[in-house]
């Protein structure tokens, strides 16, 4: 019994990854920066509807240029202060969690965050397609979850055409 519950825990984050990778499209964008596309990403949710604070859904994010996991937390914190999102605080202790647990991405590279009413969790993939997606870390709390999908999905974002183009025009 303990071994079947020792299994369980184990697997458990492995079961959840599967999860969202059937759930329907919301939508999709890519972003680019002059002639470099820097991302492709997408919004899922088990019903392939956007509502906003409706849990569950998933961001994928497939990178297409080599990223270092600093500048990809220096443009995190540069949404996060464009939005005046947390507190200097918060922000400081989630990009120290963030450089510890990114790793520098190459084109390929999918990174993907899943949202509950819980928090959410981290997902990365190396290039390739015979690749298995892994849990990164552990789960964060609700006011990162927020805070992370406010870059994509707040009507305060940044990038308006995606958050369009992602959400099915929401």
């Amino acid at each position: 019994m303990r071994s079947l519950l020792l299994m369980m825990l184990v697997l458990s984050p492995l079961a959840q990854a599967s999860d969202w990778q059937r759930w329907q499209p919301v939508g999709k964008a890519t972003l680019t920066w002059g002639p470099f596309t820097v991302y492709d990403s997408q919004l899922f949710t088990p019903a392939g509807t956007f509502t906003p604070q409706q849990w569950p859904l998933a961001l994928v994010i497939t990178y297409r240029r080599d990223i270092s996991h600093q500048d990809l937390t220096q443009a995190t914190e540069e949404q996060w202060q464009a939005q005046n999102i947390g507190t200097l605080s918060q922000r400081q202790a989630w990009i120290t969690a963030l450089n510890r647990l990114w790793p520098d991405v190459t084109d390929g590279t999918r990174l993907a965050f899943q949202a509950s009413q819980q928090g959410g969790q981290f997902y990365w993939q190396a290039p390739g397609i015979a690749s298995p997606i892994k849990p990164l870390g552990q789960p964060f709390d609700p006011a990162f979850r927020d805070a992370f999908l406010a870059i994509w999905l707040s009507e305060k974002t940044t990038y308006p055409d995606i958050r369009r183009a992602l959400t099915g025009g929401s």
